[in-house]
């Protein structure tokens, strides 16, 4: 019997991509005056600014929710593709908020696109959206699925305290304000090359006190003052610069490649000063990364996915992108994708 070679291993990428940003912009000079107006506290002028390098983020009006920006970005991404809501046979809303605590806010999107797919939410702090794409990506290899639309819609900025009682509450919420709006959303399906070649994690869950939204489990499930982020941000940094790049060189090291091998480099944004600090701690080339973080500030989840829309149109075929995904907890997720 002649030699059978075997088949290629079936891979799995990203095909299209979308973004959507509210169209109000707020300054984070605005924000601390309207802070300063609200609890009587007096606040430097240009404190927010001068902290976390960010200065202005876009904020959801009134009746948009985070599916509403989910909704926007997925109908935008499945157009780039050539698809209609029926083509996908797998939906991920992927992301740290949400419009209820139930049902699944998977179903309020589908229910707008008009789809008929398995729907489920994926939930894992500003991690969510690249796990979504992971979880996606196995879901297909699995064979359980043919194609995926990941979307993510995240309105942080409804977390915030204007109206801090004291200025110790304004400090525990402060990185709060660093907080923006946005949605995401990536077609995930079967390729023939390239695709998601990598993935690899890293959670350090004794640390998942160091911040967070308390309110709407079964710890804190009324009260209005658990519906406000709250967290040590200096504590995060710490954590995240202890932890954080021990899976990003495992990567480059499994993988071997280094920063020259890829096109660009998608990482979480916090802050100006944590991205400047991410930089130096990894050697990532500053012109490889696509800095959002001074316009649209910390936009949780949809951070790397509208990184990837800005440049998704760039990227030949064949160029690889490192996702670097950050998120409470602690998780931090790499992922290796190559343009098919």
């Amino acid at each position: 019997m002649p030699f059978q070679p075997s088949a290629a291993p079936p891979r799995a990428g990203i095909t299209a991509v979308a973004s959507l940003l509210p169209e109000r912009v707020l300054s984070s000079d605005r924000l601390m005056e309207r802070v300063a107006a609200r609890s009587g506290l007096a606040l430097p002028p240009g404190l927010l600014r001068q902290a976390t390098g960010i200065a202005a983020r876009r904020v959801a009006d009134e009746g948009v929710y985070a599916s509403t920006l989910a909704v926007g970005a997925g109908r935008r991404a499945l157009d780039a593709a050539g698809l209609t809501p029926p083509d996908i046979d797998l939906l991920l809303f992927a992301s740290a908020s949400r419009d209820l605590v139930e049902p699944a806010t998977a179903h309020i999107v589908q229910a707008e696109l008009g789809s008929r797919a398995h729907a489920v939410d994926v939930t894992n702090a500003c991690n969510s959206f690249v796990n979504g794409i992971d979880l996606a990506r196995s879901m297909i290899l699995a064979g359980r699925a043919r194609r995926a639309l990941v979307v993510t819609g995240e309105t942080p900025s409804r977390a915030v305290r204007t109206a801090p009682a004291d200025l110790a509450e304004f400090r525990a919420g402060f990185a709060g304000y660093t907080f923006g709006d946005a949605g995401a959303a990536v077609v995930v399906e079967a390729v023939e090359r390239g695709g998601i070649l990598d993935v690899d994690t890293a959670t350090h869950s004794e640390h998942w006190e160091v911040g967070g939204i308390p309110g709407g489990g079964s710890r804190h499930p009324r009260g209005d003052a658990h519906t406000y982020f709250r967290g040590d941000g200096h504590e995060l940094r710490g954590v995240f610069e202890k932890v954080g790049t021990a899976v990003v060189d495992r990567t480059l090291h499994r993988t071997g490649m280094d920063w020259d091998g890829f096109a660009r480099v998608l990482v979480h944004q916090v802050t100006v000063p944590y991205l400047e600090r991410f930089a130096e701690l990894t050697g990532v080339p500053a012109a490889k990364l696509v800095v959002t973080v001074p316009e649209l500030g910390n936009i949780a989840s949809a951070s790397i996915g509208v990184q990837l829309d800005r440049v998704f149109a760039d990227l030949a075929p064949g160029e690889r992108v490192l996702f670097v995904g950050l998120g409470g907890g602690i998780s931090i997720t790499t992922m290796v994708w190559e343009k098919s």
